[in-house]
């Protein structure tokens, strides 16, 4: 089975062709069709029946709702590179494994997950419930993303740059030195509370009545409650509120703590009694009118489906405010630069070479999920080039 047998059947548009003008009569999209070549191509039934739905839905408000989806549809990437996978592995199967190939080639759950994100963000204008926000400045050098020895972690980014000190704060028995924040947690907890800050204008944030609300919150509703995830939660969501965290970008830096309250989770030993959750999480001014001068809109929908990589997140954070100030034949970026702003970390015989190994595949995540992102791997880099931001500039006047 190749592409092109796929996307065509006896000349009649089929899945592969959504980008095109909707047409009539013989030319209809077929949504069993469609099915059948999606359970061909090795995607499960289940979820090949869920995609061909969803198209088939987007289509037909397409033809008869004028600019609700828009001429823009395609087919999400990640049914392309399923396909595309079920292709190479036929490619190169030993004729007698060929007719079970097919079968054979599945998508992982958390592929699963991205492929059913993809095709909403796909079909489906966000909405202003699906805006997130995040300062601009830390969608250029983001937190570390492994656990930093020492006291101090500087990432810089040509004229962007972050510092973050650890610092002290008080567990219930006085003065305890917390880590540097580093992971997904960090980033997700600014991302949430910078949101509701930016919708309610309010520097005062509700972080729900338990960890597990606000691991909900978070992470959405398919958080697992896990015992790993509350010590995780609890040691970042410290080492966040106690950090000191420096900003700065062409003269302008911000420097201060981006929490200026936090009652830490304390956790009594000495009875039953549960730990006590803070409840409530209070932004500095400082940060706050920051926020609202630069916040960045993305959306929320893609950060759930990133959730499992900082790199990802960072990534995505990355293309949602570069890519649509971009003019022109775009920007060409290599993977030197590329690794200073992200991984600065790598330091072996060939850390540009270690890092393009690790990039590309969050990549190719991310433009699942963002799927106007118009990036191309070009030699010795990246080209970018000008795209429509995550969230029409329309929703967040």
């Amino acid at each position: 089975m190749t592409m092109t047998n796929l996307s065509k059947n006896g000349g009649r548009q089929t899945a592969l062709d959504l980008g095109d003008s909707p047409k009539k009569g013989a030319d209809a999209f077929d949504e069993a069709a469609y099915r059948a070549e999606l359970i061909a191509a090795g995607i499960p039934a289940g979820d090949a029946a869920a995609v061909a739905a969803k198209t088939a839905e987007a289509r037909r408000q397409r033809d008869y709702v004028p600019g609700n989806v828009g001429a823009s549809l395609k087919l999400p990437a990640a049914v392309k590179r399923a396909v595309q996978k079920v292709e190479r592995a036929q490619e190169n199967a030993v004729p007698a494994k060929k007719a079970r190939s097919s079968r054979a080639v599945v998508l992982t759950p958390q592929e699963n997950k991205l492929l059913d994100v993809a095709t909403d963000i796909a079909t489906t204008p966000p909405s202003g419930e699906d805006m997130a926000f995040t300062h601009a400045v830390l969608c250029q050098v983001g937190l570390p993303r492994a656990k930093v020895e020492g006291r101090e972690f500087m990432r810089q980014s040509g004229a962007a740059w972050v510092n973050v000190q650890a610092g002290y704060l008080d567990e219930g028995k006085g003065p305890v030195q917390q880590p540097i924040p580093y992971g997904v947690m960090p980033r997700l907890a600014l991302a949430w509370v910078s949101t509701y800050a930016v919708r309610h204008g309010a520097r005062e944030i509700p972080i729900g009545d338990s960890a597990a609300e606000f691991l909900r919150l978070m992470l959405g509703a398919d958080t697992v409650s896990q015992g790993a995830r509350y010590t995780t939660l609890r040691k970042q969501m410290h080492a966040l509120a106690a950090c000191r965290l420096q900003l700065g970008f062409r003269g302008r830096t911000f420097n201060g703590q981006p929490v200026e309250q936090f009652d830490a989770w304390v956790s009594n030993r000495d009875s039953s009694q549960r730990p006590l959750w803070p409840g409530v999480m209070t932004l500095s001014d400082h940060y706050f009118n920051e926020l609202r001068d630069s916040a960045v809109p993305l959306d929320n929908r893609a950060l759930h489906a990133l959730k499992g990589s900082a790199l990802a997140l960072d990534v995505y954070a990355w293309l949602a405010h570069r890519l649509h100030r971009i003019e022109g034949k775009g920007v060409v970026l290599h993977w030197k630069s590329l690794r200073e702003q992200f991984a600065q970390e790598y330091k072996g015989k060939d850390p540009d070479k270690d890092f393009k190994k690790e990039f590309l595949p969050v990549l190719r995540r991310v433009q699942a999920v963002y799927p106007n992102a118009n990036v191309k791997q070009v030699t010795g880099g990246l080209l970018l080039l000008g795209s429509p931001p995550p969230i029409p500039k329309k929703l967040t006047k």
